[in-house]
């Protein structure tokens, strides 16, 4: 795992120990990176369920203006700040260890440009926090994009009221979904 270009390219980033992550493979990561595209200059970008903090680390090098980094484990934000310190980032991230959800029922302290949301497989956490996302758009730009990362098996409907679907990508275990607000 490493940073796949920006200001920190080729930089391995520590995994976090044990089983308790899945991490981002980096041709699925630069696969994300390339739709996102420019865009990413100087936008902000909560990497929720962070792990090893790949993602937000990404966003950053490629010119993200700030990045957050939630995470509920120790072991998780222990290794988000020493990927951030490695790859001489974390003037511009915030790393905060806590419960993604409790953070964004409170009122928003930051919109969004980008959320990424990747939490452990095969529990359905994906959908309670899209439906949390969909409900508290206040924590959303006007055409942020929300990103979900979960294996292909767990796709199911999901009724949302201010979210829509623009864009699915698979990458075999991996499937990238795309939500931004609708437009009114």
């Amino acid at each position: 795992m490493r940073v796949i270009a920006g200001t920190a390219r080729g930089r391995k980033l520590r995994p976090v120990p044990g089983d308790s992550t899945r991490p981002i493979t980096d041709r699925v990561k630069e696969s994300l990176f390339n739709i996102i595209g420019p865009d990413i200059q100087g936008a902000n970008f909560l990497d929720s369920f962070a792990g090893t903090g790949s993602v937000g680390i990404e966003a950053l090098s490629r010119g993200a203006a700030a990045a957050f980094f939630i995470d509920l484990k120790r072991q998780a934000i222990e290794t988000v700040k020493f990927n951030l310190n490695l790859t001489r980032l974390s003037a511009h991230a915030r790393v905060i260890r806590g419960d993604v959800f409790t953070f964004l029922e409170k009122p928003a302290v930051q919109q969004f440009d980008y959320v990424y949301i990747a939490p452990p497989q095969y529990q359905g956490i994906w959908k309670k926090m899209l439906l949390l996302v969909d409900q508290r758009l206040d924590w959303l730009t006007e055409d942020a994009w929300v990103i979900v990362q979960i294996h292909p098996r767990e796709i199911e409907d999901i009724e949302l009221s201010k979210l829509v679907e623009f864009d699915r990508r698979n990458y075999g275990s991996t499937l990238l979904i795309f939500f931004q607000p609708k437009m009114t």
